[in-house]
């Protein structure tokens, strides 16, 4: 009977060696969990129980059990590196055999798969082309190939436009008169009488009256101004410029500019403009200015007051003075004469106005050739003239072959000469500098792209009122290269040609749609809020994230990223029920109960931790003098052997 008693103690002894021993051999391997030798004595029964007098039978290994502790965490430099920070198991799966691990060492196989050092596949939840998670359970895989282009369908915008912003006067036209910058010998500058009449949307109409007085000299190009100015809608502005050339004033003369002493014998350009930018310095000759080159003076006022020039002097005094007429007019004043050259007007109008001329028209406003004497005003928008917009952005936009092309959008705020239309802004979009409007079939060059413009209208709050404004639609855009030659990519689908704010699919043609939902338009500075857009270029894994919460996060060479799928955890009602499969995995079995599959930081799952690893829960001092307690518990046994053996003996030697 002890030589069975001792036996299963040795038995007992070496089996908690063997744990140990496990438990010690596997101190550095990442996700295991150390286990615990536990035992049980042994009792003989018979159907009638045992007697309180019973001897024990010995020892017996009734469990060998893994403690499912949480490992201390050591950060790595591999994103595939994982770490279970709580409760939970990484599920793997290879050939259907599913499996379940603490120890996080991922890599990526020829597929991309994520793959264990068996390779076998990490499980998770799949995403779908838009990176929305579906809760369906499979092979988690990253794509490493390229990533195909997307064009872009749709752009987003969100500004404030500044509700303080004057309305753009369109529709700037110089008065080209044949009499306007002549030099003329006199005191007059020889402007006739002329009316223009502007009306505006509502069929109101104001007369611009440009008199010219009986007996007297053409009105200044100063003062056209002045009564231009007081009609609504139209601003005004005028310059007058003249050169004087070949000056020779060898005798005591004088030359005056407009009263103003400019120059005396022996004058020359450098000392004539020297003269008249002082005396503009004092307030004598208020805009003026002159500059001097080759011996000769361009004298500019800013004004539009007539440049007249007197000369009084003896024979042999000479002055030329030339205006700025298509021809050039020169008039040279010899010994005494006056000459006087008159300014240039320039006009400008809010693109609701029209302008016709009633009286004359071809004297200071020569009559317009496009129009019979109508100034045109409905297409003075022009990108390259930053004084016909109010604000501009730009942004990149993408064809279907993934090429990128810049889209500008300018903003211009319009008149208020419609009645009962207020607070209204008008859109113009240009793609790589061109006009991407649907063409003008009644126009006599019918296939040409005409310039995409689209009204905004704001309520009183500053906000775009969505009804009133227009439906933005990019229909009539050919994607070019560099040189100005298509690309290649899909082309426009015109609206008269089925294209409309819908867009297929995928889609079929290069329209795209402008949303400005958002757009304010309240008293403060132009501002972009928020700009975006759905396009993007061919683009290769750049690199991966994996949040806490197990999702995989990549991002693309082409600046886009994606949800690519979620990590799997499993959880069970008995853990110490499932069965070690070696390589730091376990397996379902009956005691453990069926796996709970859920995504890390749910129910009682813990999070993902990246970069990370979970070391071995073996204690490698407690595993040691473990060791020599199972040493010491063998060695004892052992003894109890030697000494019923010399009790054997001294029985058998009684004779």
């Amino acid at each position: 009977m002890a030589f069975n008693t001792a036996l299963s103690g040795l038995r007992a002894a070496n089996a908690d060696l063997s744990v140990i021993g496990h438990n010690i051999a596997n101190a550095s391997t990442v996700g295991f969990k150390a286990s615990r030798a536990e035992f049980a004595d042994v009792y003989a029964n018979s159907i009638l129980g045992s007697g309180r007098l019973s001897i024990g039978s010995g020892a017996l290994l009734a469990d060998v059990t893994q403690q499912f502790g949480q490992g201390n965490i050591t950060f790595t430099n591999n994103v595939l590196d994982l770490s279970i920070n709580g409760n939970g198991f990484f599920v793997m799966e290879e050939g259907g055999a599913v499996s379940y691990g603490r120890a996080g060492q991922f890599q990526l196989d020829n597929q991309g798969f994520m793959v264990s050092n068996q390779g076998k596949r990490l499980q998770g939840f799949t995403a779908d082309a838009s990176g929305n998670i579906n809760g369906v359970s499979d092979d988690l895989q990253i794509n490493v190939q390229t990533q195909p282009p997307q064009q872009t369908t749709e752009v987003s915008g969100e500004f404030n436009l500044d509700a303080g912003e004057l309305p753009v006067p369109f529709g700037a036209r110089s008065s080209a008169g044949i009499q306007v910058g002549v030099a003329r010998s006199g005191t007059d500058n020889g402007y006739a009488a002329e009316t223009i009449r502007f009306t505006a949307i509502d069929g109101t109409t104001n007369d611009l009256v440009i008199p010219r007085p009986a007996g007297g000299p053409g009105t200044e190009a100063s003062a056209i101004v002045s009564l231009a100015n007081a009609i609504p809608g139209v601003s005004a502005g005028a310059t007058a410029q003249a050169t004087l050339s070949s000056i020779t004033i060898p005798n005591a003369s004088t030359l005056t500019l407009n009263g103003q002493v400019i120059g005396g014998q022996n004058a020359t350009a450098n000392s004539i403009a020297n003269t008249i930018n002082a005396l503009a310095g004092t307030g004598s000759l208020p805009g003026y200015s002159a500059v001097s080159a080759g011996g000769q003076v361009t004298v500019t006022n800013e004004s539009g007051d007539d440049l007249q020039f007197v000369l009084s002097g003896a024979a042999g005094d000479a002055v030329t003075v030339t205006g700025v007429d298509t021809a050039a007019t020169a008039v040279t004043i010899s010994g005494s004469g006056t000459s006087t050259v008159g300014g240039t007007v320039t006009l400008a109008m809010d693109e609701d106005l029209s302008a016709q001329f009633t009286v004359g028209g071809n004297n200071i406003f020569a009559v317009d050739p496009l129009n019979a004497g109508y100034v045109r005003t409905t297409r003075s928008f022009d990108p390259a003239d930053p004084t016909t917009y109010n604000h501009a952005t730009a942004l990149t936009v993408f064809d279907s072959l993934g090429s990128s092309h810049v889209m500008t959008q300018y903003f211009v705020k319009e008149s208020d000469l419609d009645v009962g239309v207020t607070n209204t802004w008008r859109m113009y979009v240009q793609i790589d500098g061109q006009d991407v409007g649907d063409p003008n079939t009644a126009a006599a060059d019918a296939g040409a792209a005409t310039p995409a413009n689209f009204r905004l209208f704001f309520n009183a709050d500053g906000s775009l009122d969505q009804n009133q404004s227009d439906q933005i639609l990019i229909s009539n855009w050919t994607p070019l290269d560099a040189a100005g030659n298509p690309t290649g990519a899909l082309g426009p689908q015109n609206v008269v040609n089925g294209g409309s704010a819908m867009i297929p699919d995928p889609p079929i043609s290069s329209n795209f749609v402008v949303d400005l939902t958002g757009t304010t338009q309240f008293g403060s500075l132009f501002a972009v809020n928020d700009v975006s857009q759905n396009g993007f270029a061919v683009g290769r894994l750049a690199g991966v994230e994996i949040g806490g919460s197990g999702i995989i996060f990549a991002r693309f060479t082409n600046g886009q990223s994606q949800t690519l799928g979620q990590i799997a955890l499993a959880d069970f009602a008995n853990q110490q029920g499932l069965a070690p499969a070696g390589d730091t995995e376990w397996t379902e079995t009956f005691e453990s109960g069926g796996a709970v599959i859920g995504a890390p930081g749910s129910a009682a799952l813990g999070t993902i931790q990246s970069g990370a690893l979970e070391e071995s829960t073996t204690e490698l001092s407690e595993e040691l003098v473990k060791l020599i307690i199972a040493q010491r518990n063998f060695q004892a046994n052992a003894q109890t052997i030697q000494t019923a053996d010399a009790v054997t003996q001294t029985i058998i030697n009684i004779r």
